[in-house]
């Protein structure tokens, strides 16, 4: 089956086609941008999946492509229990869709209790037990964002690029230094309370790079959680 798979996050839509296992390059653009389907690429299409937490607006301008095709997307909202991961949130619906997404990728990836870490406009911080419970998490701002939001508040700071330093001589390594660290002090407290040392650590997003050289927890990547989400979630529907 040809699925088409789109990940509407806070700043840009990631998208993907995927035939039985194989994947076609993943796509992004920003979520400004016009969402087009026009390549032949995109002929024979089957289904379409949809995490989008970008708001409703960008949700019709995702529609109206989808329908300029004449195909009905699937936009996912989180279940009580879905593909192995079970929702600690009192309503299950109020968890972000791209969060229940990677959950899922996660569960299928680790199959054991793991932080889940998704780092970009917004770093979230999701605990997975054992038994594939979603234990709860944390959402702080993204290392680009902790920056930005101290120099537009800030008179004499200068929104500049930095450098990671254990202890900065200058503002600029400051900033960026202190944005790590916040980061990184969150995943380790978080792995601290999840109570398993050799839990890992799945990361994932436009700023996981940044993190992981400073994560000293055993760390491992993971490629556009979200739309693997969205594909595992798309295959256990369709076996319903």
């Amino acid at each position: 089956m040809k699925r088409l798979l789109i990940d509407a996050g806070n700043t840009r839509i990631k998208y993907a086609l995927v035939e039985g296992e194989q994947w076609l390059p993943v796509l992004n653009l920003p979520v400004s941008a016009q969402l087009r389907f026009d390549e032949p690429c995109y002929n024979g299409v089957e289904q379409v999946w949809v995490s989008n937490v970008a708001g409703a607006e960008v949700g019709r301008q995702i529609a109206a492509a989808c329908a300029a095709r004449h195909w009905q997307p699937h936009f996912i909202t989180s279940q009580v229990v879905q593909c192995g991961v079970s929702n600690g949130y009192g309503l299950a619906a109020q968890l972000g869709c791209d969060r229940w997404a990677a959950l899922i990728a996660a569960r299928h990836q680790a199959g054991r209790a793991c932080l889940v870490v998704n780092s970009g406009t917004a770093t979230t911080i999701d605990a997975l037990s054992g038994s594939g419970e979603f234990l709860g998490g944390l959402i702080l701002p993204g290392i680009e964002l902790m920056q930005r939001s101290l120099t537009a508040a800030t008179a004499q700071l200068q929104e500049e690029g930095g450098d990671y330093a254990r202890f900065p001589r200058n503002t600029a390594d400051a900033l960026f230094s202190g944005a790590i660290q916040a980061s990184c002090g969150a995943i380790q407290r978080q792995h601290a309370l999840l109570g398993d040392v050799a839990a890992p650590v799945l990361m994932g997003g436009g700023a996981a790079g940044l993190l992981q050289p400073y994560v000293h927890l055993p760390v491992q990547m993971m490629d556009n959680p979200v739309l693997q989400g969205l594909l595992l979630i798309a295959q256990e529907t369709n076996k319903a």
